[in-house]
């Protein structure tokens, strides 16, 4: 039987309008320590955007997400915080923050193979 390890994630949400409260998950993001893993997935449907408010500006979360992908991936793409260990760029990242781009409580749970579970949780909370 294989090892588990515990992981944890959060999921990543659009809120258009911090006001009220109201958002739609776009994302997850995904941290195993023991496997050194550190990714995100993401996708942002413009319909579904678009219903909460017209105002959104859908390049603008584009390019807040992508900033989400280089600070996993951390070398100097990722800036300043990019460059810390990665368990500090998984706590900056889902760090409690009231902007348009937000993520949920942070999570546990085991698995075998991180990239599968990041997989499974995007479809089964995003998609």
């Amino acid at each position: 039987m294989q090892e588990k390890h515990l992981f944890e994630y959060a999921v990543i949400r659009v809120v258009p309008c911090v006001e009220r409260e109201e958002f739609l998950n776009v994302g997850v993001i995904l941290y195993c320590a023991a496997q050194g893993f550190l990714q995100t997935r993401y996708t942002l449907n413009e319909n579904r955007l678009c219903a909460f408010s017209g105002k959104v500006d859908v390049q603008e979360l584009q390019e807040r997400l992508q900033a989400f992908e280089r600070i996993c991936a951390g070398r100097k793409e990722g800036g300043t915080i990019g460059q810390l260990p990665v368990a500090s760029r998984f706590r900056w990242l889902t760090a409690a923050r009231s902007t348009v781009v937000q993520t949920s409580a942070v999570h546990p749970g085991l698995c075998t193979n991180a990239e599968v579970t990041l997989d499974r949780l995007f479809e089964q909370l995003v998609q």
